[in-house]
């Protein structure tokens, strides 16, 4: 069955095309989930989240741009409202921010290990850091999607940095010596 089809059928609550969507695109949407929430479990709960969001506004879908990229955006929405109302964002100084890039010898250092330690991160700063770093959003878009101000997103940001910097440099000075 084709996209067009789909969504269609989609848009009229068929139960099959909406299973077939859900395989289809729950893979993908599962690792969107994994890189914002702090957990597995609170991972399928954004995705079993998102999927309610795509299957109720399906008919919204405007045909433009992609729709994996219509459906992450829903996703990362999902995970952005569980914690929008915490308020739970640190506003720093923007002379206090250090700009570092963190080395990561490939060998040593798993990608599970960096989801990991991603996923340890307080919610403010894995929040900004994924928009940021992973999704390649401003932080004049970021700022508006977490309705915080722009210095507070670099704030933010350069905190989750220093926190994994120092993960990483811990977790290889470690692998080093054993």
């Amino acid at each position: 069955m084709s996209l067009d089809e789909l969504i269609k059928k989609c848009i009229k609550k068929d139960t099959k095309a909406q299973a077939q969507l859900y395989r289809r695109y729950a893979n993908t949407l599962f690792s969107v989930s994994l890189k914002y929430a702090r957990n597995y479990t609170e991972a399928e709960d954004i995705l079993q989240d998102g999927f309610i969001t795509i299957f109720d506004k399906i008919a919204q879908y405007k045909h433009k741009g992609s729709f994996e990229g219509w459906l992450k955006r829903i996703v990362i929405n999902t995970a952005l409202q569980r914690y929008r109302k915490q308020r739970v964002f640190n506003i720093v100084n923007e002379e206090q921010i250090e700009q570092e890039d963190v080395l990561v010898d490939e060998e040593d250092v798993s990608l599970q290990f960096l989801l990991k330690i991603v996923q340890e991160l307080p919610d403010r700063y894995r929040l900004v850091f994924n928009l940021y770093a992973l999704d390649g959003y401003s932080h004049k878009e970021i700022a508006t999607m977490l309705e915080i101000s722009e210095g507070t997103s670099k704030s933010n940001l350069a905190r989750a940095r220093m926190i994994l910097k120092q993960k990483v440099e811990h977790f290889q000075t470690q692998s080093r010596t054993s």
